[in-house]
């Protein structure tokens, strides 16, 4: 046998008896050879250990059976669990996923200068990134379909996946003004990186949005806010403050359920009863949420990996396919949000 490492297509085209070219429409799966021919020459691939290169594939045009996703981070839950629900459809069918993570101002120049997707992959789906106008630009000049997860909805005729994020705030104040609460605060997320304030984070504005709005709709207005770094110890640090100040609110409002935790953990260590003198409420139903007794607002995080997914995949097959399925890929996916009561929660004393 040969090498697995020295094997091309001339091999395989002369173990056949075929020309290169009969051998290149057979592995990509295009008409012109015959059924005989073709498993004549699938056969021969795998005894040869002939794998098609994915560069190769893409530069004679066909398909790489790889499609980019690009984060911000990964070693966050939200994140990891889009990740996940989009490699539960890729599995299924064998289409590769190329991970570009975009951690800070500098990687994100990198990425959207080089372009290092290009060529390489047949789709890219791009998870809650934050886009100025030259960067989606810039995703436009991939020269593949590209589907949204999260953050502005603002797309164009390309698919989104994703949350009300504003109406998620407005069913977490919600809850806290049924039960009686007026002094409300909020600890909301602001930027991760100082130096990225020019570019704001859709689902960030949007929770801030519905936690103003609601608050006005009761009667209340200049709420107390308080702004961290979407973290647990952003979050910690925000209930700090809060305690810090004359009269400590009844009720927080976490713009996550990490930084919900985070407010917990100052709560337990300063001995302040959750929920009999203070309430918190954040957003997400993050797994440590159930774990931490907390009240929260739920979003399917998965099901919306997993539905960019599957709109990548009906985008890539065919333009028949891509007809009879037209409105739901091309419309924008809002999926439902839903209150999670726990005991982090009760009316004010």
């Amino acid at each position: 046998m040969i090498p697995k490492q020295t094997v091309n297509m001339t091999d395989v085209a002369a173990r056949c008896g075929v020309s290169i070219a009969s051998v290149s429409r057979a592995l990509r799966g295009e008409p012109g050879v015959s059924p005989a021919t073709r498993d004549r020459i699938l056969s021969a691939a795998r005894e040869l250990s002939y794998v098609i290169s994915p560069e190769a594939s893409r530069l004679s045009g066909g398909p790489t059976g790889r499609v980019g996703v690009v984060v911000p981070r990964v070693d966050a839950w939200f994140y990891s669990t889009i990740v996940a629900g989009i490699a539960d459809e890729f599995d299924t069918v064998g289409i590769d996923l190329v991970l570009c993570t975009l951690p800070d101002p500098a990687a994100r120049h990198r990425f959207f200068e080089a372009l290092p997707l290009r060529r390489k992959v047949d789709a890219v789906i791009v998870v809650s990134l934050p886009l100025s106008s030259r960067e989606r630009t810039r995703i436009d000049q991939l020269g593949v379909p590209a589907v949204f997860v999260g953050g502005h909805r603002d797309v164009g005729a390309r698919v989104w996946i994703g949350i009300d994020d504003e109406l998620a705030a407005r069913q977490a104040v919600g809850h806290l003004l049924r039960i009686g609460h007026r002094d409300i605060a909020m600890i909301q997320a602001g930027p991760a990186d100082p130096d990225d304030t020019d570019t704001p984070w859709a689902t960030d504005q949007a929770r801030i949005d519905g936690f103003h709005g609601q608050m006005r709709e009761a009667g209340l207005a200049d709420p107390t806010v308080v702004t961290v770094k979407w973290s647990i110890d952003g979050g910690s640090r925000g209930m700090e403050e809060l305690l810090s100040r004359t009269e400590p609110p009844t009720a927080v409002f976490c713009h996550s359920d990490e930084i919900a935790l985070g407010a917990l953990r100052t709560l337990r260590r300063a001995g302040v009863a959750v929920p009999h003198q203070i309430s918190v409420i954040g957003v997400d139903d993050h797994p440590s949420a159930d774990v931490n007794d907390l009240t929260t607002v739920a979003q399917p995080v998965r099901d919306q990996g997993r539905i960019a997914a599957q709109a990548v995949l009906t985008q890539l097959g065919g333009a028949a396919t891509v007809s009879a399925s037209a409105q739901r890929v091309n419309a924008a996916t809002t999926l439902p949000t839903r209150l999670v009561i726990r005991g982090s929660t009760a009316p004010p004393r």
